[in-house]
């Protein structure tokens, strides 16, 4: 989780309202997020944060949440345009920003573009990404969804179902099926808002239409959108570039309306981002290395959970983490992160890595616990403080393979060890998923000498 900037409060009226800055460039970005929003949150969520990180690296951001929302003050009721309008305001002048760009989310881009015609003298550009000008269908605006249909949507997501996560389905469906994506989002839909609120707030959202707005647009404007987003259409997106004098439209691949999820798409996003706001598009920094990447994975946790109980199997993990983290440094590797029931780590060596794998193999072992570990050597991007890159892909491919209690290589790791003493047993050809081609396979045999 990376550390979240200093919260801290402006007041419009009597509403106190939370926000954030970070960063430095010579223009100011105000973020007005869409639907829920909870700003501590967005930093336990790896993927925003490291969005959000890049964008501070070009510029000062500016992160709040509406009122009613996340951190800031609850409301009796949901806010209008024109409040959330003034809430903009009043968090750029607790910020001391005179001017910024605003960088209205899906229900945020109603209210940048209210901001940006009401309080010309404020804002300098508007990035409008994954909205529309209208909330639901008309007969000249065939792109936003029936109101009926929009109403049994709104049904669906906020019922019995909030606070569970489910609406990722329909927001970021490329990560639904990932366990700690959807608790992280159901962790969000509980701490932003309650039913009631974000109930009312839908409602009041389908009242929305700003397309008077579009003609008395003058400052410099960029529209993004994906091209399958779930949530809404492309053809909204499109519709709104046109309307906005001189708009310039980015569509982007990709069908998730929360886009930073996938890579590839939250750095498309941030790069037009930097350009419009520095006119130079930079081509992100990726330190590559060469590295042997093991994973571990304690064998049956779920069962294991089950037998001993949440307080006792805790217990027992934070051991077996203590464990790990101590022979990886006594070992030179480094502790890239804890994934709950087991390690990533990499080391500068095949063969220490080797040897600190059974010394953590047999540790854990007189705890209880078994693992299987899986070992390749290749090259690794280095982000911050993950790592990436197609070795990472292959190591984790690799320990999915292993048997309980065994270490399993790939045949780089095996070549690079020649000479040192440790044996393997040979475990044949594999398919490994979503890497091509066939992957010869070896098992460390026996027990190794200590790291």
């Amino acid at each position: 989780m990376t550390t979240a900037p200093e919260t801290r409060y402006a007041k419009c009226g009597e509403v106190h309202l939370a926000y954030q800055t970070f960063g430095q460039g010579a223009r100011d970005l105000v973020v007005v997020s869409g639907w829920v929003s909870h700003l501590d949150l967005l930093w336990e969520a790896p993927p925003a944060a490291a969005f959000y990180r890049r964008l501070g690296e070009f510029c000062r951001v500016i992160l709040f949440d509406k009122r009613g929302m996340g951190l800031s003050d609850r409301v009796a009721k949901p806010p209008t345009l024109e409040e959330r309008t003034d809430d903009i305001r009043a968090v750029m002048d607790a910020a001391h920003s005179a001017e910024a760009v605003l960088f209205g989310l899906s229900q945020g881009v109603a209210t940048s573009l209210m901001f940006a015609t009401t309080f010309s003298e404020h804002a300098s550009g508007l990035i409008l990404c994954g909205g529309l000008a209208r909330s639901v269908e008309a007969p000249d605006y065939p792109w936003a969804p029936p109101l009926e249909d929009a109403l049994a949507a709104n049904a669906e997501l906020i019922g019995p179902s909030w606070g569970t996560g489910d609406s990722i389905d329909t927001f970021a469906p490329t990560v639904a099926n990932d366990p700690a994506c959807r608790a992280w989002w159901a962790k969000l839909e509980r701490s932003a808002a309650s039913p009631g609120m974000v109930y009312g707030s839908y409602l009041m959202s389908l009242e929305t239409d700003v397309r008077h707005l579009l003609g008395a647009v003058h400052v410099p404007t960029l529209v993004l959108h994906q091209r399958g987003d779930r949530a809404v259409s492309v053809h909204g997106g499109r519709w709104l570039a046109k309307q906005i004098p001189a708009a310039r439209f980015v569509e982007l691949p990709g069908i998730d309306h929360q886009f930073w999820w996938v890579e590839s798409i939250r750095d498309a996003v941030a790069s037009e981002i930097e350009e419009f706001m520095t006119g130079v598009r930079s081509v992100p920094r990726v330190d590559r290395i060469l590295a042997t990447v093991v994973f571990t994975d304690i064998v049956s946790s779920t069962e294991q959970t089950s037998r001993l109980g949440d307080r006792r199997w805790r217990d027992l993990l934070d051991e077996h983490d203590s464990i790990a983290r101590r022979l990886i440094k006594e070992a030179r590797g480094s502790v890239i992160k804890c994934t709950g029931d087991g390690v990533l780590a990499t080391f500068d060596g095949p063969g220490r890595a080797l040897r600190c794998a059974a010394a953590i193999r047999a540790a854990v072992h007189r705890l209880g616990i078994a693992i299987r570990v899986g070992v390749h050597t290749g090259e690794i991007e280095l982000r911050g403080d993950d790592i990436g890159g197609i070795a990472v892909h292959i190591a984790q491919r690799v320990q999915a393979l292993a048997q309980p209690s065994e270490i399993l290589v790939s045949r780089t790791v095996v070549d690079l060890v020649a000479g040192s003493g440790i044996g393997f047993t040979d475990r044949g050809a594999h398919a490994l998923k979503g890497v091509s081609g066939d992957w010869h396979l070896f098992a460390v045999e026996a027990d190794q000498p200590p790291p």
